[in-house]
């Protein structure tokens, strides 16, 4: 057999998706951006929506995404992406527009936004990275005020030397719990990326976010918990391997909210009763 009777579209187990441009990417080794931004690439692609979509992109590691994957980007300032997401989507109802934000960002000082965008329930779809600290600017507690958002109790940062304290820091912020309680939310969920079959997993996750925007159905959110090699000073397996012992207790990954899982449940329900 001849390399050319190997080579065939035919044969073809994986390609690099056409979105994702061929600039080299600022992140760190291990870094689960890069990952996630082929997921986006990859979903954008087979769903065929290029041309339709606009992703806003502010403040964090994640800010210069507009030079990696080949769509309409917009970039937003500080925590303010659900509310330059909310202008676009209401201007331009026939786009998908998605967010993409770091948990100081969305967590910290976007908190107002997120939560009032997704109570609207506007037509957005949410990525949300969680490395629980400030990355692109040391490595602080995410973020470096009293009121910190995702820092786990007793995680060492480069502000919180000695782990950080519930009587002084307050507790971490559960937000993808909050922002399933609200009426606007179709689908919010929480995954990872630090496995083949959790990468899986949240790409499903993502295409079901743009299949509700594109029905639109509302807010849809994706959180993904995520590592920080760098931040948490760490190798890209110990982070994983931390992040698996200490992120996923308090951060459980799964669906949080399925509006329309759990409408399908409820009218089942009321067959029943009915029968």
């Amino acid at each position: 057999m001849e390399v050319k009777d190997i080579i065939k579209d035919e044969n073809l187990v994986y390609s690099r998706p056409k979105l994702l441009t061929d600039k080299i990417t600022h992140y760190c080794p291990g870094c689960s951006h890069g990952v996630v931004h082929k997921l986006l690439a990859e979903v954008i692609e087979e769903m065929g929506i290029q041309e339709k979509t606009i992703g806003v992109s502010p403040v964090g590691c994640a800010v210069f995404a507009y030079n990696y994957i080949d769509i309409d980007w917009h970039e937003a300032a500080h925590g303010r992406a659900p509310a330059v997401a909310t202008g676009i989507s209401r201007v331009n109802p026939d786009k998908v527009v998605f967010t993409y934000q770091g948990d100081g960002d969305l967590a910290s000082i976007g908190t107002a936004e997120i939560m009032h965008a997704a109570n609207r329930g506007e037509n957005i779809v949410v990525v949300f990275i969680n490395n629980a600290i400030y990355g692109m600017t040391g490595g602080q507690m995410a973020p470096t005020t009293q009121m910190a958002p995702t820092t786990l109790l007793g995680q060492v940062t480069a502000t919180t030397p000695c782990g950080r304290d519930l009587a002084r820091n307050g507790y971490p912020l559960k937000i993808t719990e909050l922002i399933g309680q609200l009426p606007g939310t179709a689908y919010v969920t929480r995954q990872s990326v630090h496995t083949p079959a959790a990468v899986r997993k949240c790409r499903k996750a993502l295409k079901k976010s743009f299949e509700n925007a594109i029905a639109k159905k509302g807010t849809s959110f994706v959180e993904v918990v995520s590592t920080c090699s760098s931040g948490w000073r760490l190798s890209p397996v110990d982070a994983n391997k931390w992040m698996e012992e200490n992120m996923f207790p308090f951060y459980p990954v799964g669906d949080i909210k399925d509006a329309e899982k759990a409408g399908a449940e409820l009218f089942m329900q009321q067959n029943l009763k009915n029968c």
